[in-house]
């Protein structure tokens, strides 16, 4: 399952991508060579890289890519990694839930019972930052099978 989702989540983000230079590329040919300048060009760039930095930020955690300092992790006994391991994921597990899911889904909710389009695009907003709770289910799920493979895991049982 976590393949599926891995090759969804890399598709989704290689087609925003796409969209986004493309995008740019389009405004600065217009503006330069025809000096005419489309605004919607600059929102849906913004918008592209609005869903590249979050979604992207939940495919990294599932992928175990993001940034990490190690170094004071690797000085910790066994038992003293296994904890800082779990406790990790817990924290990514909670910043999912509050700001993600119940923060990133009520802002998405008042936008949408609000009637908030886009400027240029006239795009619901709503669905602009669905992006958000979005993301943050996705982090949930692979926290969930982090933590899975943290019971699993084999920690160096040091008895010093």
């Amino acid at each position: 399952m976590i393949n599926t989702i891995n090759k969804i989540t890399e598709r989704v983000l290689v087609g925003v991508f796409f969209i986004m230079t493309i995008s740019v590329v389009w405004q600065v040919l217009t503006r330069y060579l025809f000096n005419v300048s489309t605004s919607f060009t600059e929102e849906l760039a913004r918008f592209c890289l609005m869903w590249l930095a979050i979604l992207g930020a939940a495919y990294i955690t599932g992928k175990r890519e993001h940034i990490a300092i190690d170094y004071f992790a690797n000085k910790l006994s066994p038992r003293g990694q296994k904890m800082l391991d779990y406790g990790i994921e817990l924290l990514i597990l909670i910043f999912a839930v509050v700001v993600l899911i119940i923060g990133g889904g009520y802002l998405m909710y008042m936008t949408l019972y609000m009637e908030q389009n886009s400027p240029a695009l006239q795009v619901p907003l709503g669905l602009v930052y669905s992006v958000i709770p979005l993301s943050g289910v996705l982090m949930i799920i692979y926290t969930l099978d982090h933590l899975k493979k943290l019971k699993d895991k084999n920690y160096d049982t040091d008895e010093s």
